[in-house]
């Protein structure tokens, strides 16, 4: 019982805004990440988890049934889902994958400003769980588990400072992981393959889908993310 109390005293606990150094070195971190080949073939792997579970909660939110998440070592993945072959619920689905990341980037940068970087790091592993339960292969599996291992290990043993300076690097981290999938799509060529059932690219995909063509929904994907950095900035920077 003393666990769980601390737990939600931890979750609803609202902090003080760290300095604005810390501010400064998590976005710089961030964007190293995202920068670098070699830290991104590693670090680019969670956010193909939170892009295929965009895939996933859309999937089930739009009334189709979720068959599973595939994650693959090259930082590619794919969601199976069950329904109709057209309508706006395999629009919706296709389209969350790419704007998933940097929309929960502001929305974490919204929670950061309001104070409260423990929830949003116990929120993070409830999503995880979820996705965890819906891979359906080892490596994906694996994947999900290792990023949950370091998330929970700073949310219930590392201090409140630590939390929030991993917070804000993690909210950093969507905001400009997010860009970087949008913009190699910008330079991807028509009908590339990818890791999709069909071979396609989502943007691919929504044109076939919609009529609309490729180049418009590879130009929203990345005005919107876009447009989540700036807003996430905003919010983030004291």
């Amino acid at each position: 019982m003393n666990v769980l109390t601390r737990l939600w005293d931890q979750v609803y606990a609202s902090q003080p805004a760290p300095p604005a150094w810390v501010v400064g070195v998590t976005a710089l971190a961030a964007l190293l990440l995202v920068l670098n080949t070699a830290s991104w073939r590693l670090a680019g792997k969670v956010i193909t988890i939170v892009h295929e579970g965009g895939h996933a909660l859309v999937s089930v939110l739009s009334g189709r049934r979720l068959e599973g998440i595939r994650l693959h070592t090259d930082s590619s993945g794919v969601t199976y889902s069950r329904g109709k072959q057209r309508g706006p619920g395999l629009v919706l689905t296709a389209a969350a994958g790419y704007l998933t990341p940097p929309l929960f980037g502001a929305g974490a940068a919204a929670l950061l400003a309001a104070r409260h970087p423990a929830a949003l790091l116990w929120l993070a592993l409830v999503l995880l769980a979820a996705t965890f339960l819906a891979v359906r292969n080892a490596f994906g599996a694996l994947a999900v588990l290792v990023t949950a291992a370091g998330v929970f290990a700073v949310s219930y043993y590392a201090s409140a400072a630590v939390q929030a300076g991993f917070a804000y690097l993690a909210a950093w981290f969507l905001l400009l992981g997010g860009m970087r999938p949008a913009l190699e799509l910008t330079r991807r060529r028509r009908g590339s393959r990818s890791g999709s059932r069909s071979g396609l690219s989502d943007a691919d995909q929504l044109a076939r889908l919609t009529g609309v063509s490729r180049g418009v929904w590879v130009t929203a994907f990345v005005l919107i993310a876009a447009a989540a950095l700036a807003l996430g900035t905003r919010l983030l920077v004291p």
